[in-house]
């Protein structure tokens, strides 16, 4: 055995965050480019081509494994799952709309200036330029 090696049964599931609420929301990538979104990524916080309920996200993050990521391509539309944060729920960085407690009301005033400032500009159609 290698030291830190996890030897599994074939049959057993590996069941991340058992005791975490979650959530699936339905994300669409409305930017021309690929969007990467990290495991540990308050994901209220994405990138702002990303249209979907971020105040649902809010204090979530995607229930993946560690390290892993989840893509985006230009125009794709797919489910998500989210997790809480767990700890002490303190969320710093990211875009700083947080800068405190997962628990508090996210602020409406700095989401709307991040999307302003940030998304991809609307056309006739719907679709992104």
């Amino acid at each position: 055995m290698i030291p830190g090696e996890y030897r599994l049964k074939p049959d057993d599931d590996i069941i991340c965050h058992p005791d975490r609420l979650t959530l699936r929301l339905l994300v669409l990538n409305r930017g021309d480019r690929p969007v990467q979104v990290g495991s540990h990524v308050h994901f209220y916080e994405v990138n702002a081509a990303l249209d979907f309920d971020r105040t649902s996200a809010f204090g979530h993050r995607l229930h993946i494994p560690a390290g892993t990521a989840v893509r985006f391509e230009p125009g794709e539309e797919k489910p998500v799952e989210l997790t809480t944060f767990g700890g002490k729920r303190q969320i710093h960085g990211f875009n700083g709309l947080t800068e405190g407690s997962a628990d508090q009301a996210p602020d409406p005033v700095k989401l709307e200036a991040f999307l302003k400032t940030f998304s991809p500009p609307i056309q006739d159609g719907g679709e992104s330029s």
